[in-house]
């Protein structure tokens, strides 16, 4: 399954990712906000997504506020979640497939629709390598969160 969230700056860019996932038969959860609320906090919302990424262990989440920075911290807080934020499809592919990422940060300020929905379809199509390099890097970060 796949989680959305957004506060009220990213509000709008979330509902047209709704549109391109509906058009590709994507299967999508919208975690909220589902109103445009200019007093919503983004760290609701991707928390929301987190909790469930963190819990499903096939689900991924696509986070959205105006910088894309404040949902990445707040999803990264939870264990076994690797939010990463991603400005070009090269940028994500390499997220994917190096760091395994599960969530996807979004900057509804400097993103267009289209570069969301190319950013989007690479996110949800690239692999994670699983080449001994990557996943050992993965399996340290796993030790990070066993000490706290």
């Amino acid at each position: 399954m796949l989680y959305l969230g957004s506060d009220h700056r990213g509000f709008a860019l979330k509902e047209e990712i709704k549109k391109f996932l509906s058009k590709k038969n994507i299967l999508y959860q919208d975690l909220g906000n589902k109103i445009l609320d200019p007093e919503d906090d983004f760290v609701d919302f991707a928390s929301l997504v987190a909790q469930k990424v963190q819990t499903e262990k096939e689900a991924r989440g696509i986070v959205i506020c105006g910088s894309g920075v404040g949902v990445c911290i707040a999803a990264n807080k939870y264990k076994n979640i690797r939010c990463g934020i991603a400005t070009t499809k090269e940028m994500v592919h390499s997220a994917r497939e190096h760091d395994d990422i599960n969530i996807l940060a979004l900057s509804a300020d400097i993103l267009s629709v289209e570069q969301v929905q190319e950013i989007v379809e690479e996110f949800l199509n690239t692999p994670f390598s699983s080449a001994e390099k990557y996943s050992r890097r993965i399996e340290k970060i796993n030790k990070i969160e066993e000490q706290w």
